[in-house]
């Protein structure tokens, strides 16, 4: 009895020494704050990088973001908001870039090749680097010289709202080696959020970007009054629009009905928490682009993604009418109302 005493004493010993892990969050968004909830939920230790130094501060002191969830508490011990990006990436493991795609190179642009050396950088970033069109996985690559076996994709479906609610949620990590997507999979999961792991990391991190483009059009449809069965259609011309981008891009056996694909489409176009799809409703309900960014002040990362969308399927030659119909809209200053009845007579 004794014996077996000492060897239940001796394994509680050794979890509660096992140290954190070392955790950068990059971005002061709803996402991020979702992210670091989540991340806190294990043992982790957390350096939260925030562009805002009053976020910063009230963190401190009152333990929530003061603009994005703020019902969500902040784990005292375990999260410490930073100031210095440098000094919150110094001694991390694992860094999470939260960054909308347009303010990345701006965000990063004190960090060097050597502040991610040995580190495992995760994108959490659903978006394209505006003018050069790439993927931040790309981008860090060639930025920082980041092997593609050290950085991760993170997929949803899962909006941060439902994380701030605790609603059962989940999450795919990509990426090209096992191992990586395992670590950080076991980083997130905890009791309202299952993940799991893909090793296709174009095809998801492409999906993710475009879903944004989606639920603008869906957004413009529904400012415009159309009901849900055209919804319907739309949603499912869009992801055989997908799959034409992706089966051109990088042809790959992989099953679009799967989660972290036709599920984090769903869940951009059709919920209430959607920035795309409210940005895009408000643009079919007659805003301008410029007004309607204003009224948000929140990104809508399909706004930047589908001109980048656009200039890589010039190249490729690939039908894409949802794509280009939303293009017009945002950026040629096309009528709503004109062009998507041009594209519904391009729906089957």
């Amino acid at each position: 009895m004794n014996k077996l005493f000492k060897r239940i004493i001796g394994r509680r010993r050794r979890r509660i020494e096992t140290p954190p892990v070392r955790v950068a969050v990059i971005g002061g968004g709803s996402w991020a704050t979702a992210l670091v909830k989540m991340l806190s939920e294990n043992n982790t230790k957390i350096n939260w990088w925030l562009r805002n130094r009053d976020a910063v501060k009230h963190i401190q002191k009152y333990r929530h973001n003061p603009d994005y969830l703020s019902g969500v508490q902040i784990h005292k011990t375990k999260v410490k908001p930073q100031e210095s990006l440098r000094e919150a990436v110094k001694d991390a493991e694992f860094i999470f870039v939260v960054v909308p795609a347009a303010f990345v190179r701006d965000a990063l642009s004190s960090l060097s090749s050597e502040d991610f050396v040995g580190k495992v950088v995760i994108s959490a970033v659903k978006g394209i680097i505006p003018d050069e069109h790439i993927l931040l996985t790309h981008y860090l690559e060639r930025q920082f010289n980041i092997s593609p076996t050290h950085t991760a994709v993170i997929a949803g479906p899962c909006h941060a709202e439902e994380v701030a609610y605790e609603k059962q949620s989940y999450l795919t990590i990509a990426s090209e080696k096992k191992e990586t997507a395992q670590k950080v999979a076991q980083l997130l999961a905890c009791r309202y959020i299952k993940t799991a792991t893909n090793p296709d990391v174009i095809g998801i991190e492409y999906c993710a970007v475009m879903k944004n483009i989606i639920a603008i059009a869906a957004g413009i449809t529904h400012g415009l009054n159309y009901g849900d069965n055209f919804q319907a259609v739309l949603v499912s011309n869009a992801m055989q629009e997908i799959n034409r981008f992706l089966t051109r891009l990088n042809p790959l056996e992989r099953d679009l009905n799967g989660s972290a694909y036709l599920g984090d489409l769903l869940v951009t176009t059709y919920s209430q928490f959607s920035r795309n799809r409210t940005f895009g409703n408000m643009i079919g309900r007659g805003y301008t682009v410029k007004s309607a960014q204003m009224e948000m002040n929140m990104i809508a990362e399909g706004y930047y993604a589908v001109r980048g969308i656009y200039e890589i399927t010039k190249n490729l030659q690939v039908d894409m009418p949802i794509t280009k119909a939303v293009y017009k809209i945002l950026y040629e200053k096309v009528s709503p109302t004109l062009e998507i009845m041009i594209l519904r007579d391009r729906l089957v």
